[in-house]
Formats: structure tokens, C-alpha cells, sequence
């Protein structure tokens, strides 16, 4: 009998995976409980790939390749290629969720391109007036004044609703926002997107998936400058100013727990970001890439239902570690699709467009402004740190993936022109990457920043 080449699988139970049967009184438990959970429309968009659209988990497994991971909680999620867009495994990869704050990569792949890092804004009450109840908080005072670089370490590392829209305000306004923000979303062909506030906080209708998610910061990690933010650890942030004194600042570090650590979760090795969120409604959600021996991943994770501290994380690195071993032995179940652009390489004209995601970013502009420069963590490169027992760690290929370039063929395919290879080995950032001085322990922010419990919850994910 020929030997079994590949396996086909399409389950909706993570206990299928692990090949045990569970006995019926166990079994006729998990029922009930399954019952209780909310269920994936029998009907989703198969943008991708046909096997993207179905319900369950999806995969295709080869010869040699290994089991996913079992106890896997996460409504929806998905394991990518970053770079040939392959999809490698999913689980209801189509399902419109709430996001949370992994909606602000979305906010920082429209905006960042149209505010100059070093231009300095003073923050008046009503910028302020429009942030949800209980929000994170990166502490921005009114009558203050930041630079924009200062509120974009706001928004990566803190999740900063109070940052995302004094940036709103600079950039036109929240309705011009989230205009600009839906209209980038299609262009990304992140269709299973409604935005509906630009921070991500609980809105009627706003969703989107695990699916659209990755095709976000997909495009994010095109710029450098999202790259940079996204990867760093700790950073000053201008404090508040008291009559007489100069104004001191305090210290943020990432709420992205695979960066920073946390007790019970490890920070994952090869990190370099992007984004957590939490809100009630939501849960918690999480969308990281990484970097081992050369390939690049994406993962997205939303809403887990386990119960465990730091489900989100875990169930992420579970699937980052079955991707890097399963890659080249699964064949793909569907493809990140590529900017509706990116075959003719336009480029969206106006106040907050983006480039085609995929084409090369100039030489100028903020495509070659060290934007994270000054943030502890970072040494202008974004290398990650983490907390481990009280040492800390540098991830240095953290830093490889901050300083390459990200070529996309728009068809799946992997494309690496000479232009695209990373910085040359005496570059600044490469030195940085290899002898950047570690930063002491990162603190809590003022007491200002974060009181309760956050319904955006970045800074507070159970």
C-alpha cells in the first residue's frame, strides 16, 4: 500500500488534533460547554483560498510535518508566511470579531506616513473629550505638548487611546480617521474590516478577523517606522510639567508580553512585535511576527477561551513554534492576498495614503527617519528586550527584521531584490543591534496613565 503523502484536515475541536477519543460523560461535558460559546457563520468569505472559508480549523498536512498544537482556545486565528503570503494553517480565519487594539496597527499603517515624527502639537481638552471610559492610557495631559514621535510610542507601547486621538485631531479629525482608516482597509483587501473608532475600543458593528488582522500588519511592517515602534521594549515619555521645575519624564514599557515577559509567559525569541488588545467584548486578541533562521511569520490569535493567565500569548507562541517547524512541510491552505494596487504599483494619492504595500519605501521622508532613536529598548533599531528572571535579554534578530526590507511579490511568491537585503554590517543600527547597552527594568507608567481596569485593556490583558 503506497505510503500516505499528505493529510487533509478540517476539524472545529483542538482534541481531534491531539488523537485521543474522549469518553462519553467527558465528551457529553465538552458539549455543553461548546454550547455556551458563540459559533462561526456557517457562510464565510473565502478571500484567500476556498479552504479559508470554511469553519474549523484548517490545514494540510505533509510527510514529516508536525501536529498543530492541542488546546489551541482561540475563536479564530492563523499562522502566514510574511513574505510568499502562504497561509499555513487557520481556524475560522474569516470570522468577524471585535479587535481591540490590534486595530491600531491599522490606525498607525494610515497615519504614520502623514505626520512628520519631530512636528510638536499642544493637546487641548477636547482631543481628549472623545476617549472611551476606562481606556489604556499613556498619561498625555491637556495644555501639554508632544511630539508625534512621543505619541506614537503612546500607541504601540501603551496602547494609548489618549494618544490615538490627539494623532486623530492632528490628522483632520476622528470622522476623517476612520474614513481614511476604512478606505485603507479595502485597499489592503481587508474586507472582513468595519472601523468604526480608530483606536479600537468596543464600538456597535466594528469587527474584523484573524484573516484581515495579518494582512494589516503585514502591510505595517513595510515601514521602517512601524517596524521600529512596534519592536520596542521601553521608552521616556514626557511627564507633566510643573511650574518651576523642568519637566521629567517617566518610563512605558511594551505591553506586548512575547517582547517584554510577564510572569508565566516567556519572551519569545525573534520577536519584533506587533500588537496586543483587550476589551471586554472582544477578550483578548494578538497578532505578532517573528524571525527564525531566515523566515518570517505572522500569527494572529482573537478571543481565547481559555481561562489560563496569558492564553493569548501562549496559544500565539504555540503556533509561531508549529509554524517554524511545520514550514516546508505543509502545503498552504490559502494565500494573504496583496493590495488592490500592488499589480499596477499606483500609488493612492492625498493627505494619509499609503503606498502600495510590497512596493520599495524611498530614501527620504519618513521611511528613512529613525523614529524610535531616543526609546529605551530600541537603540534606534528596535531591538527588543526582555525581563527573565531579572536579567535582561536582547533579541537581536529583532532588530534584523526592524532594519530589512520586506519584499512581496503581490502573488505569492518570494522576491528578495538586491535592494531589499538589510543594512550592511558596519551600518549604525547593525552596530546598535549587536552592542546596544540594556536598559534598566522597565517601570510602571505614573498612576495617571492607567487607572482600573482598561476596557481597551492593551495594558491589562488577563
Amino acid at each position: 500500500m503506497p505510503a500516505l503523502k499528505k493529510i487533509a484536515i478540517t476539524v472545529t475541536s483542538a482534541a481531534l488534533l491531539s488523537g485521543f477519543v474522549l469518553s462519553p460523560a467527558v465528551a457529553a461535558d465538552k458539549d455543553k460547554s461548546d454550547d455556551k460559546q458563540p459559533k462561526p457563520p456557517s457562510t464565510m468569505s473565502s478571500l484567500g483560498g476556498e479552504q479559508l472559508g470554511k469553519a474549523g480549523t484548517q490545514v494540510n498536512l505533509g510527510t514529516g510535518a508536525p501536529v498543530l498544537p492541542k488546546k489551541l482556545s482561540g475563536r479564530s486565528w492563523i499562522v502566514a508566511d510574511a513574505e510568499s503570503g502562504d497561509v499555513l494553517a487557520a481556524h475560522n480565519a474569516h470570522w468577524r470579531l471585535p479587535p481591540a487594539s490590534t486595530l491600531k496597527m491599522l490606525f498607525a499603517d494610515t497615519v504614520l506616513p502623514a505626520l512628520q515624527p519631530t512636528e510638536t502639537h499642544k493637546v487641548s481638552e477636547s482631543e481628549l473629550a472623545g476617549v472611551g471610559e476606562g481606556s489604556s492610557l499613556v498619561g498625555i495631559k491637556e495644555d501639554h505638548t508632544y511630539t508625534v514621535h512621543d505619541l506614537w510610542l503612546g500607541v504601540f507601547l501603551r496602547s494609548g487611546n489618549d494618544a490615538v486621538h490627539v494623532l486623530s485631531e492632528m490628522y483632520g479629525g476622528v470622522p476623517q480617521t476612520v474614513a481614511a482608516m476604512q478606505k485603507h482597509a479595502e485597499e489592503l483587501q481587508a474586507l472582513d474590516t468595519v472601523v468604526v473608532s480608530p483606536d479600537g475600543y468596543d464600538a456597535p458593528r466594528q469587527v474584523s478577523s484573524a484573516y484581515d488582522l495579518t494582512l494589516i500588519a503585514r502591510s505595517g511592517m513595510q515601514k521602517k517606522d512601524f517596524r521600529e515602534y512596534a519592536a520596542t521594549a521601553s521608552a521616556d515619555f514626557p511627564g507633566e510639567k510643573k511650574k518651576g521645575k523642568k519637566r521629567e519624564s517617566f518610563e512605558i514599557s511594551n505591553t506586548n508580553r512575547l517582547i517584554t515577559g510577564d510572569i508565566g509567559v516567556d519572551p519569545y525569541q525573534g520577536i519584533a512585535g506587533v500588537k496586543n488588545g483587550y476589551t471586554t467584548h472582544a477578550g483578548n486578541t494578538f497578532t505578532g511576527v517573528a524571525e527564525r533562521n531566515g523566515k518570517v511569520l505572522l500569527v494572529t490569535v482573537m478571543n481565547p477561551s481559555a481561562e489560563e493567565s496569558h492564553a493569548v500569548y501562549k496559544e500565539a507562541a504555540h503556533l509561531l513554534d508549529w509554524g517554524f517547524a511545520a514550514s516546508g512541510k505543509v502545503t498552504p491552505v490559502g494565500q494573504l492576498v496583496p493590495p488592490k494596487s500592488i499589480d499596477t504599483g499606483t500609488t493612492i494619492g492625498g493627505k494619509g495614503s499609503t503606498p502600495a504595500a510590497g512596493a520599495a519605501q524611498g530614501t527620504g521622508g519618513q521611511e528613512e527617519a529613525t523614529h524610535a532613536s531616543a526609546a529605551k529598548g530600541s537603540s534606534g533599531v528596535g531591538v527588543a528586550l526582555a525581563i527573565i528572571g531579572g536579567l535582561l535579554v536582547v533579541v537581536a534578530t529583532a532588530a534584523y527584521l526592524v532594519n530589512r526590507r520586506w519584499p512581496l511579490s503581490g502573488r505569492g511568491g518570494r522576491t528578495a531584490p538586491a535592494a531589499d537585503a538589510p543594512d550592511a554590517p558596519d551600518a549604525p543600527a547593525a552596530r546598535d543591534a549587536g552592542g546596544a547597552k540594556a536598559p534598566e527594568a522597565a517601570k510602571t507608567a505614573e498612576p495617571a496613565a492607567s487607572a482600573g481596569k482598561p476596557a481597551d485593556g492593551s495594558a491589562d490583558t488577563p
